[in-house]
């Protein structure tokens, strides 16, 4: 069984319900899921899990979120080579510029993507939260 993190920061609730979609996911296809705020994780976590899922926002000018979540998600870079990773979040503005530079930050710091990133535009409707199981699901396999 694999052991699966959920990690995001949510202000409005719409990267939540996303994570919540993920581990469900993840959870259907047999895996062992934890899900954990941007304040529950570090770098000293990454070893623990076979494979994380990390959602954040898009905000201000397409950035991660600046207090929790891009602070937790820079120190554990150095952890990331070789690890099985996707990303999720949610955007109000933009194209989704944040995503691919997020993409491109992981691809550098040596992680693998397992599958193509989740992103929708405000509140996840029904079929970006079925994409969102989708990403657990393929994270758990």
């Amino acid at each position: 069984m694999s052991k699966i993190a959920v990690v995001y920061w949510s202000g409005t609730g719409n990267t939540e319900q996303m994570a919540n979609a993920v581990a469900e996911g993840a959870k259907e296809a047999g895996a062992e899921v934890s899900t954990l705020t941007a304040d529950q994780f570090s770098a000293a976590k990454v070893a623990e899990f076979d494979a994380i899922a990390f959602g954040c926002p898009a905000m201000g000018a397409e950035t991660l979120e600046e207090d929790e979540f891009e602070p937790m998600f820079t120190g554990c870079e150095s952890a990331l080579s070789g690890k099985k990773l996707a990303l999720f979040g949610s955007y109000g503005w933009g194209d989704g510029e944040w995503m691919r530079t997020w993409e491109d930050t992981c691809r550098s710091d040596g992680a693998v993507l397992a599958c193509e990133s989740v992103i929708c535009c405000e509140a996840p409707e029904d079929d970006a939260l079925a994409q969102c199981k989708k990403l657990g699901a393929t994270l758990a396999g």
